[in-house]
């Protein structure tokens, strides 16, 4: 459906031709993450959009996001439910049904939670942009109902097997289907039987300059959360002695102090500015995580240092092995220890310019550009 053509009936009804009526609905509004940065290119895209989503903290959202009109369904009204979201989650497939949209020519549903479910009007275009189908309905289930306390293991097998049904069927009512990577684009495909178009991330890569000092340390990024796998990190710098900055914070912080040898320095949190500097004057970017895309190593390219990085998920859209970084095949602390060996064998070859060229495929400017033809405003 091309909302370029003649107005769609709900476009006459309000009179707009040439500017359709935009919603974007997005899960929840709790943090400034990956998913809320696409969401404030999508509002760059569509200054006049409304946003809808469950729960919402404007003292938490940037100041493009507070600035939209954001319209929350009934979970927000629940109690706790700023803190506690997650937990009335088998009531937001009937939040989002509540929602009214039969006055928006355009839906664009933020999926990672639940988002693409809402009820348009016939002559709306819908176009999920697909972080990832529920992870914790699908192939991350059993690891999360392993780590549930006791009362919500018990209930989960009879809610979870529900919201799948949901998930399912709710998908048959977008129209298009964009995912944020080939490994999320296979997994629309395994859980929802549909296809997807890979439609990147927008990254801000020019944020990042590369610089002619480079120090001995290797850097890792990110929150210290059991799927991120920073314990690898630390066993494996550990046994070789080499130099490792960690930045991040979470609830294995403490843990992986103990663990940790001389060799490596913690640091929580760090300004934007010195976080700029840690990736370009490192000798390399370590990423243990298998994620959606993963952000960060495109950050280390865009300042001209390569990634060694888990060989599975978004990441094999980024990195370009022998040229821009190189694999580890297993989360094993010998397999991470191996790659380091052949990273360090490798980095001589290794040409910064070749790394901020591919970083540049994830400029703004390429999300912006496929999101408005998806839509047929090209």
């Amino acid at each position: 459906m091309n909302l370029m053509m003649a107005g769609t009936p709900t476009a006459r009804r309000h009179g707009r031709f040439s500017e359709p009526r935009v919603a974007i609905v997005h899960y929840w509004l709790v943090s400034m993450r990956g998913g809320e940065r696409v969401l404030e290119r999508l509002l760059g895209l569509f200054p006049g959009a409304d946003v809808f989503t469950h729960v919402y903290d404007d003292s938490k959202m940037s100041e493009r996001i507070r600035k939209a009109k954001v319209t929350t369904t009934w979970i927000d009204g629940l109690p706790f439910s700023k803190r506690f979201y997650q937990y009335y989650l088998p009531f937001m497939p009937m939040a989002l049904e509540a929602l009214d949209l039969s006055a928006y020519d355009l839906v664009i549903s933020s999926e990672s939670g639940p988002a693409k479910g809402v009820i348009t009007s016939p002559h709306a275009q819908h176009l999920c942009y697909c972080h990832s189908p529920m992870r914790y309905l699908w192939d991350h289930y059993h690891l999360y109902r392993k780590d549930a306390n006791p009362i919500a293991r018990a209930a989960m097998p009879l809610i979870y097997h529900r919201m799948r049904q949901w998930d399912m069927s709710s998908s048959a009512r977008v129209d298009t289907i964009a995912a944020n990577s080939s490994f999320i684009r296979d997994r629309v495909r395994k859980y929802w039987r549909r296809e997807a178009e890979v439609i990147h991330p927008p990254v801000e890569t020019r944020l990042f300059t590369p610089s002619l000092d480079v120090d001995d340390h290797y850097l890792w990024v990110g929150q210290m959360v059991p799927y991120k796998r920073p314990d690898l990190v630390v066993e494996a710098f550990t046994r070789t002695g080499q130099p490792l900055l960690m930045v991040g914070d979470g609830g294995m912080l403490g843990k992986l102090r103990k663990m940790a040898g001389p060799n490596i320095r913690f640091v929580t949190r760090l300004g934007f500015n010195d976080l700029r500097q840690a990736y370009a004057r490192a000798r390399g970017l370590v990423f243990t995580a298998e994620e959606d895309f993963g952000i960060v190593p495109v950050e280390a390219m865009a300042s001209g240092r390569p990634v060694l990085a888990y060989g599975r998920g978004g990441v094999l859209d980024s990195v370009i092995p022998g040229e821009t970084g190189l694999f580890f095949d297993q989360q094993t602390v010998d397999s991470l220890a191996e790659g380091i060996a052949r990273f360090e064998r490798w980095l001589p070859e290794f040409d910064p310019r070749r790394a901020v060229a591919q970083s540049n495929l994830f400029a703004p400017e390429h999300f912006d550009a496929r999101i408005l033809s998806a839509v047929g405003q090209a």
